[in-house]
């Protein structure tokens, strides 16, 4: 009988049983309506084998990912080409989650793969709030005539999620209507304050990583100069660490356009202080 060790493909600090975990770890491996460069369906893998770089503990929360107690579910298999299956697959899985008591957490995968997560965990909390980590605004109704595209994500979420509970960290970038739209409806938020009108609210946050700069975070579809330190991602997780955070994601790792793997650590790395406050 084979003795091993053998390389474990989860992530890192996981609970192995499904059924006594109290968040769920989903990878969405799909980037099929990315604007400008493809190779997020690549960051659920790879960011998994990164995790084995860092440790379990975290010094900025002191806290240990068995702590966390979450299962790392693996990586859905999607159609390749279909979009709406795609996201049909996305939801009946977190909707699974949630009817078992638990939180997701999702990997992807470009952004659009949030929609779905939101869809179903607005159907469990009532007056559901967002806040979104992004270098864009993602408000735009289509993206040259696709009405399903990740540059829409957060548009067609404000369809079912009141406009007045999104709040967004990091933007720069966006078409004139999509800052008309934010200005509108107060969605963009500059001070820590700007987001303690949501903070008895059940609150989804969103990563997408290129609200990191470029100079940390290259490996990604959509780069845009001018975004955060990762230290300064990680103070905003400090200051919601006691919301009402009933799921999660991280998005937008486009792994191949950084060779040296800085950029998959980097994720990894916000992926392990996000899991410390959910």
């Amino acid at each position: 009988m084979l003795k091993g060790p053998f390389l474990d493909r989860n992530w890192m600090g996981q609970n192995s049983d499904y059924e006594n975990s109290r968040i769920v770890m989903l990878g969405m491996p799909f980037d099929g309506t990315v604007s400008y460069r493809t190779g997020s369906r690549f960051a659920p893998e790879q960011i998994r084998l990164a995790s084995w770089g860092l440790e379990e503990y975290s010094p900025y929360f002191d806290k240990d990912l068995a702590d966390v107690n979450f299962h790392d579910a693996g990586d859905l298999e999607f159609p390749l080409g279909n979009t709406y299956k795609t996201l049909e697959q996305i939801e009946q899985n977190v909707k699974d989650i949630y009817n078992d008591g638990k939180k997701v957490f999702g990997i992807g995968g470009e952004h659009l793969v949030t929609l779905p997560e939101v869809k179903v965990v607005s159907k469990f909390y009532n007056d559901l709030a967002i806040i979104h980590f992004d270098a864009h605004t993602d408000l735009r109704e289509e993206y040259l005539g696709e009405e399903m595209s990740h540059s829409a994500v957060i548009r067609h979420i404000s369809k079912f999620v009141n406009p007045k509970n999104i709040k967004q960290i990091g933007i720069r970038s966006g078409m004139k209507e999509e800052w008309e739209f934010m200005e509108a409806n107060n969605t963009l938020c500059k001070n820590y304050s700007d987001l303690d009108c949501i903070k008895d609210k059940p609150v989804f946050v969103t990563v997408d990583l290129d609200c990191l700069d470029t100079s940390i975070m290259p490996g990604t579809g959509t780069p845009e100069a001018g975004g955060m330190t990762f230290n300064e991602l990680v103070n905003w997780f400090k200051y919601i660490k006691d919301f009402n955070i009933v799921g999660a994601d991280v998005v937008e790792l486009a792994p191949d356009y950084d060779a040296s793997g800085a950029s998959t650590a980097v994720a990894t790395k916000v992926i392990r202080e996000l899991l410390m406050i959910i």
